[in-house]
């Protein structure tokens, strides 16, 4: 019986605090095996001395190399939790490299995330592009979608995100998706960013974003009725919880059909 071939994954951002935890989990996990490691900082060093997991022979390339480097390696994906303006350049680029992407970068605008999308149709690709990638985010996800189908007529909505003091991005991208989720649920509802001022509420979504200190990620939905109020709530209590959704999703992919996106609810089956 043959040998299964362990899925090659490589990682942009690979010192960042995300990318050497997904690092470290590839290493742990059977099935995936790290291919190369991509970042603006430490170019040439081995990237096992620099997250202290010991030499791996892979050493950190400039993402300028990033084509060349895929190829080179024979990497089946490439796993980016940048930032938007990083991953607008590194996803097309490698997509035309023929490689399968799993994105987590949140902020990315709707022009950048249309040309990664015809990136990834163009070249046959497949891809998973989620704002986040824990499972209990993406089952409190889908439990709004249920709640929104009951509560629809006399309820409003308020989305409370709260993040550490260093997020650059706000709202976050897993209050938008929430958002999203809600207003196609309820047939199509504006969104409301903070209030100040005179301001009556209507018929609209509230979403609001608080920084501070080193808070991971907190989610609340409130539907608030006049005389009860149902809130539901995920804490992020570490970031493995995003990391072990992002490598699952990076063995996944691989087998998926081409040109296509899928989300994190595809690679749960919810």
């Amino acid at each position: 019986m043959s040998e299964v071939k362990a899925v090659r994954a490589a990682v942009i951002g690979a010192c960042g605090r995300m990318g050497s935890l997904i690092i470290r989990r590839i290493n742990a996990t059977e099935g995936i095996e790290l291919s190369a490691a991509f970042d603006v900082a430490f170019v040439g060093e081995d990237i096992g001395d620099l997250i202290r997991i010991g030499k791996m022979g892979i050493p950190v390339s400039d993402s300028k190399d990033l084509k060349s480097v895929l190829k080179d390696s024979k990497t089946d994906v490439v796993i980016d939790f940048t930032i938007a303006a990083a991953t607008a350049v590194n996803a097309p680029a490698a997509a035309e490299a023929g490689v399968n992407l799993i994105i987590g970068t949140t902020g990315i605008s709707p022009e950048q995330r249309a040309a990664i999308d015809e990136a990834i149709v163009q070249n046959d690709i497949a891809a998973v592009i989620s704002t986040n990638y824990s499972i209990g985010v993406n089952v409190f996800f889908k439990l709004l979608e249920e709640a929104a189908q009951y509560l629809r007529d006399d309820y409003d909505i308020e989305i409370i995100e709260a993040h550490h003091n260093q997020k650059k991005d706000a709202p976050s991208g897993t209050a938008m998706t929430a958002a999203e989720i809600l207003s196609d649920a309820l047939g199509g509802k504006d969104l409301v960013f903070g209030r100040e001022g005179i301001c009556p509420r209507g018929k609209e979504i509230g979403v609001h974003a608080v920084r501070g200190g080193d808070i991971i990620g907190d989610h609340t939905v409130m539907f608030i009725g006049n005389s009860e109020r149902i809130e539901l709530r995920h804490q992020a209590h570490t970031r493995e919880i995003f990391v072990g959704g992002a490598v699952l999703a990076a063995k996944w992919i691989c087998s998926q059909e081409k040109g296509k996106v899928y989300a994190m609810a595809d690679v749960l089956d919810l």
